[in-house]
């Protein structure tokens, strides 16, 4: 039976509510549509009223997922301010923080198979959440020459990709992945031994 109080409003929310807490538990293609209702308590009918399958579901955790990211990427460069250094390291960690704040939505845009451009929304915030990061990287090289500085969108992908490799290899608990330093350290010194490389920190610091 569906739970009181639902509107035609929020049970579109609580079956992503579900969707999330099932994506957490078995992965994004580990339940049904069916389970999905089941843990909001409604039923499998109604998903179809919203969703035209488990994908769209998926996407639309992924895109609410974007905007909680997104949010916390731009307060990280805000709070690193004015230190173009401290607002890029800062992004940085909140990648790491984000992943363990919010497995599900981080698993729902990273982990799902589910592209950025499935829709104009998910790909619009998917890009705002980028631009913080570029625009951080940006900041940060400006006092390199031009022909010896690196496009922003590359210098933002490299710290992007770094800190996606350390969130997947030692802060989700990866089976036989154990490293004997804190995933805040690996992630701190690996953007330190890029940003020497790049003369842009002191390479005694």
């Amino acid at each position: 039976m569906p739970k009181r109080g639902y509107h035609h409003g929020n049970l579109r929310q609580a079956l992503v509510d579900a969707a999330l807490k099932l994506i957490e538990e078995k992965g994004p293609t580990g339940f049904t549509l069916s389970e999905a209702a089941k843990v909001a308590g409604v039923t499998p009918a109604a998903v179809y009223r919203h969703f035209e399958g488990r994908d769209d579901l998926i996407a639309e955790a992924a895109r609410q997922g974007y905007e909680i990211f997104s949010d916390v990427m731009q307060y990280a460069y805000d709070k690193g301010q004015p230190s173009a250094l401290a607002a890029f390291e800062a992004t940085g960690r909140a990648y790491l923080a984000f992943a363990r704040k919010y497995p599900g939505h981080y698993i729902a845009m990273f982990e799902s198979g589910i592209s950025v451009n499935r829709t104009p929304e998910l790909a619009s915030v998917a890009n705002r959440a980028n631009a913080v990061l570029e625009r951080a990287a940006e900041d940060l090289s400006k006092h390199i020459p031009p022909e010896k500085r690196p496009p922003a969108s590359m210098f933002s992908a490299h710290i992007w990709a770094l800190s996606h490799g350390v969130v997947e290899l030692f802060a989700r608990n990866s089976p036989g992945r154990h490293s004997p330093f804190p995933p805040e350290d690996l992630l701190e010194s690996g953007i330190g031994v890029y940003l020497r490389g790049l003369g842009l920190i002191d390479g005694d610091g």
